[in-house]
């Protein structure tokens, strides 16, 4: 059975295991959740990722989480495009995330990237996520 929002997927698996303050949580491997997870690790919020081979044969992600004084750097990860409902942004108006507190992430036609980036770049997008 294929998955209908392999993005949502990731980052509840990542909502998840802060929850439960786990070191790391695995996920699939794609191409785009990489460039997801590549804008997170440049902005601080988790420490890193690597692939790993799984029991069945497919490659997976190991997501090392991120936590300060035992407590979760990320507060809330929310989607925002979902596949029943995208949502674009113009670069004029593109939000800010808790008055610059949080990032959005975007996929722009210059690649995935946090609002700051597609700021300087100049160039909206379809708004994935909302960090804070």
């Amino acid at each position: 059975m294929s998955m209908t929002d392999p993005i949502g997927d990731m980052l509840t698996r990542i909502r998840n295991g802060q929850r439960v303050r786990a070191g790391s949580v695995v996920s699939p491997l794609s191409k785009f959740r990489i460039n997801v997870l590549d804008v997170l690790e440049k902005e601080g919020y988790i420490r890193g990722y690597g692939r790993e081979d799984a029991d069945d044969g497919k490659e997976q992600l190991r997501i090392e989480l991120k936590y300060h004084e035992g407590e979760p750097v990320i507060r809330t990860i929310a989607r925002v495009s979902t596949p029943g409902r995208r949502v674009y942004s113009g670069i004029a108006d593109l939000a800010d995330v808790c008055n610059g507190l949080g990032i959005a992430i975007i996929s722009t036609p210059r690649g995935v990237m946090s609002d700051s980036q597609a700021r300087a770049a100049n160039v909206g997008g379809e708004v994935l996520c909302n960090v804070i």
